[in-house]
């Protein structure tokens, strides 16, 4: 493989505005050809992944599917008893396992907000109270409450969380790292969202899908199951042909997107784990990037032809050496002397409180959104400091956060805040006179902007 085309991909997404790379693997024949973090991120530390958590979703259904336990035409309602006398409509009660698994339940539109409101201690009971507006499978909608209830059907028939189904089954057996996964009731995973792996995590189980399912000399999941989940199931769009451009437009299978090339998993603000068959290659990403479609363009124009080689020492080492010193871009802040009055002042910033205080080890800001604080170390600012410098790591229980930034002026403190268990950068401006601030998010978290404490991964780790 050339890694000059790795490089350029690089380049791509380090120069779009928008595009802030935090991790990427890149695999090639079952061996690791690439791989590099953005600092203050590392590949130790698991990342929120959003939707690409529906892929290990799908896997743990694969599971219990080759095990004879779930049928793809079963009907949902089976799995719920205790709802059975409520759910009354005929297309609610002909909706398949199948077609949640699919998002092809029926309906039209997304139905998390109308299922947690109609029952917000059951969603899937929320869910199956509003009747789809077609028959279920005629029509593709990405509806989050379709993959919640494949969640707790698993969890249901395997008598335990995803987390620890996946763990004995999948994660151990391929050599997963830490993954944990918001819950909702307690004890059970959400499913759709809220899981928290690194980026080799995610390069492994593309790895396991690219092999249709064996690890080394051990199969995990079964190629009928592989072939099905990462198959064309529903077409997302009535004229695939007429959308050639768009990703998101070549079809749907069990919990994964069918792609100009290959398959993948995705996940909100730039996670990915791209299978490439052809190529027989696997691409996993996590980042910033709320234009995630350009970053499948910079891939497909960068990444494919590079897979056709061959490359030279010079890029190969060019690209290690651009890999391993890799870092994001911190808030600059020169420096400058702050007034005695910041020790100790309290700052209102719109919907964010701050506390700003002096240390024995330097400067600390603590964050109060909604709910909880969350501590922020940071320095003041200086010149001469590398950009790695510039960011400072604080993880003590909570959020794990890196600052940049420091005081612009005596009288002004600007900061960047990234959470590092997350894709996520708030940056924060205060103006010490008038006590006040702006607090704005790079791209806002999908769950409760204004709550920070969510932002820390689930403890403890699967």
């Amino acid at each position: 493989m050339d890694a000059a085309g790795i490089l350029r991909f690089v380049d791509a997404l380090e120069s779009s505005p928008g595009q802030e790379p935090h991790g990427l693997v890149v695999l090639r024949h079952g061996a690791v050809i690439a791989r590099g973090w953005w600092s203050p991120y590392s590949p130790e530390r698991p990342q929120l992944v959003y939707s690409l958590s529906k892929s290990f979703t799908a896997a743990a259904a694969g599971l219990l599917f080759d095990e004879g336990r779930l049928g793809l035409d079963e009907p949902v309602v089976s799995f719920f008893p205790e709802f059975a006398d409520e759910i009354t409509d005929p297309r609610t009660r002909r909706m398949l396992v199948r077609h949640v698994a699919s998002m092809s339940s029926g309906h039209l539109g997304e139905m998390l907000e109308t299922a947690v409101a109609t029952d917000g201690a059951e969603p899937v009971r929320g869910f199956l109270l509003h009747p789809p507006e077609r028959e279920p499978g005629s029509v593709f909608a990405y509806n989050q409450p379709a993959a919640y209830t494949l969640a707790a059907i698993v969890q249901r028939l395997a008598g335990r969380t995803l987390v620890e189904l996946l763990r004995e089954r999948v994660l151990d057996p391929i050599g997963a790292g830490p993954v944990s996964w918001q819950e909702h009731p307690a004890g059970r995973d959400l499913g759709f969202t809220g899981s928290f792996m690194t980026t080799d995590t995610i390069a492994r189980l593309g790895q396991l899908l690219l092999r249709r399912g064996v690890w080394g000399d051990r199969r995990i999941l079964s190629d009928e199951w592989v072939g099905l989940a990462t198959g064309r199931q529903v077409e997302t769009v009535p004229d695939r042909a007429a959308a050639a451009d768009s990703d998101w437009a070549q079809g749907y299978g069990f919990q994964h997107w069918q792609a100009r090339h290959g398959f993948r998993g995705d996940g909100a603000i730039g996670q990915f784990c791209l299978v490439l068959p052809e190529q027989d290659a696997v691409v996993a990403i996590q980042a910033q990037s709320p234009d995630m479609q350009q970053t499948l363009d910079a891939a497909w124009r960068h990444l494919l032809p590079a897979f056709g080689g061959p490359g030279t020492p010079d890029a190969d080492a060019e690209l290690a050496r651009r890999l391993a010193a890799a870092t994001l871009p911190p808030l600059r802040v020169d420096g400058a002397e702050p007034a005695a009055e910041w020790d100790g002042a309290r700052l209102v910033a719109g919907w964010l409180t701050v506390a700003v205080r002096r240390t024995a080890e330097g400067w600390r800001a603590v964050l109060t959104g909604a709910t909880g604080d969350v501590e922020a170390a940071f320095v003041p600012g200086a010149t001469g400091m590398t950009d790695a410098a510039r960011w400072r790591v604080t993880d003590e229980g909570g959020p794990v956060v890196a600052v940049s930034g420091g005081f612009a002026t005596p009288d002004r403190l600007a900061l960047d805040v990234a959470f590092l268990e997350t894709p996520h950068r708030l940056h924060v401006v205060l103006d010490l006179p008038g006590r006040t601030g702006t607090a704005a998010w790079e791209a806002a978290p999908l769950r409760e902007p204004h709550d920070l404490r969510v932002l820390a991964a689930p403890r403890p780790f699967g």
